[in-house]
């Protein structure tokens, strides 16, 4: 057993700490989550929207979005007309809590890890930005497209190039690479 131990040490290592960083920053946007009201929208998500109206108000988008009255979610207007909600689960925390789990686990020098998580929370937020403006866009002009927009192509584009930042991390900045 201790050969064995030793033997996939390094694996090991890579699964604890990716567990371990994944839980801590779970539990603790959990607890964010928690301070606020079942009804309320998110800090995050609030943010996340007026990013996207301001976006979509650089190319001189008719787009208004809103607190809804009655749930906890935006409720985004595109030409007069009610196109989307943004809801919690599109702010890209998740998304973000996975590729600094991912980073940590085959972290490398201190200022190198620091400066390249920061750099993807900031790359994922504006491509998540911009993924929802976009979405909000194309769902207005082909709204029959709308299952395979929102549950296959921009999950693919933001999860493929969160796996693109992984791989670049491993091969060029961690402590594995050559």
């Amino acid at each position: 057993m201790k050969k064995y131990l030793i033997q996939f040490k390094p694996f090991l290592i890579f699964i604890s700490t990716f567990f371990a960083a994944y839980i801590v920053l779970t539990l603790v946007y959990k607890l964010y989550l928690d301070t606020f009201d079942v009804n309320d929208v998110d800090g995050i998500t609030n943010i996340v929207g007026k990013n996207v109206a301001q976006l979509m108000n650089v190319f001189h988008c008719d787009i208004k979005i809103y607190k809804s009255i009655t749930d906890s979610w935006l409720e985004v207007w595109y030409n007069k007309h009610y196109s989307v909600r943004i809801v919690e689960g599109c702010n890209a925390v998740s998304v973000i809590i996975l590729f600094i789990s991912f980073v940590l686990a085959f972290s490398g020098k201190l200022k190198t890890t620091l400066l390249y998580i920061l750099f993807g929370i900031l790359f994922i937020y504006i491509l998540n930005v911009v993924r929802i403006a976009l979405l909000i866009v194309l769902l207005f002009y082909f709204p029959k497209y709308n299952h395979f927009l929102h549950g296959t192509f921009f999950p693919l584009i933001i999860y493929g190039s969160v796996f693109i930042l992984w791989i670049v991390w491993v091969n060029k900045f961690s402590k594995y690479a050559k």
